[in-house]
């Protein structure tokens, strides 16, 4: 995983602040691909996204939010102040009152936000934790002048262009979409169909949670939560792909999100979670 900040704190220390590019590897034999045609390019910037303690984040909004709606921040499973989830583990309202330090579009802070609850969050096929705030979308914008960032769902599509934008480190990486990994397995943990970043993303601890933003329409499409990071294989900070026919292949360097265009359909009016409802297929507890 990109560690929420342990073994980069040296590096960065010792000056190594700047962000270095991948080897990019190619897309898998079933990746949806982009049209090759050129497109508009939409304003991505620091705007929406937080810091936590330990990781970044973003405030996110469904296309069925309402702006009266108690807003909503989402990061890694794996960034939770209590540790790593067991697999197959799944929270769901549970307690918290974790604060957020939210982003202008310049990166400076505007102010603190601060959860009420912990909507979801779990480790299992995917990497995500979902939090519930004390304000709407509406007070957010009336007192910071900041909106949230739209969640898409749609699948994202191979070639995009992409943003990772990192709340903590105040970074934005841009890069495209190499492919999709039918499972990423790491340590205990199993993903599905998670994204692989080409050769300009090289996400470092602290970038976990970061929202991965389609370069074009300016929505979120994927949550950036690890990376191979010495070649080994299939062990915790060195994921790697498991093919359908269960052929697995390791990508030293290359980094990883988790898609997100499914998680919308789990929750419903009011920005509540909603296992029960159709067409949700988040793990469940």
């Amino acid at each position: 995983m990109n560690k929420p900040l342990l073994g980069v704190l040296a590096a960065i220390l010792a000056g190594v602040a700047s962000i270095a590019g991948l080897t990019a590897a190619p897309a898998s034999a079933t990746s949806r691909t982009a049209e090759a045609a050129p497109q508009v390019q939409a304003t991505v910037n620091f705007a929406g996204t937080v810091a936590l303690s330990n990781c970044s984040g973003s405030v996110i909004k469904f296309p069925s939010s309402a702006s009266t709606d108690p807003a909503l921040v989402m990061s890694n499973g794996h960034c939770l102040t209590s540790g790593f989830l067991d697999p197959g583990e799944v929270l769901v309202n549970a307690s918290s009152t974790r604060a957020f330090t939210l982003l202008s579009s310049t990166g400076s802070s505007v102010g603190t936000l601060r959860a009420t609850k912990l909507a979801y969050a779990t480790m299992t096929d995917t990497d995500v934790s979902i939090y519930q705030l004390n304000r709407t979308y509406a007070q957010i914008l009336s007192t910071y002048g900041i909106s949230p960032l739209v969640m898409s769902t749609t699948h994202p599509v191979a070639g995009t262009a992409i943003k990772v934008v990192s709340g903590y480190w105040k970074t934005i990486y841009s890069c495209n979409i190499d492919g999709f990994v039918y499972r990423l397995k790491e340590g205990d943990w199993t993903w599905k169909d998670s994204v692989r970043y080409t050769s300009a993303c090289q996400t470092i601890g602290g970038t976990s949670g970061s929202p991965v933003i389609d370069a074009s329409t300016g929505q979120v499409v994927a949550i950036n939560n690890t990376g191979n990071e010495s070649g080994e294989t299939c062990t915790v900070d060195n994921p790697c792909e498991v093919s359908e026919d269960g052929t697995v292949t390791v990508r030293e360097g290359i980094n990883y999100a988790e898609e997100t265009y499914g998680i919308a359909a789990c929750f419903t009016t009011g920005n509540q979670v909603n296992l029960a409802l159709s067409g949700c297929t988040l793990p469940k507890p």
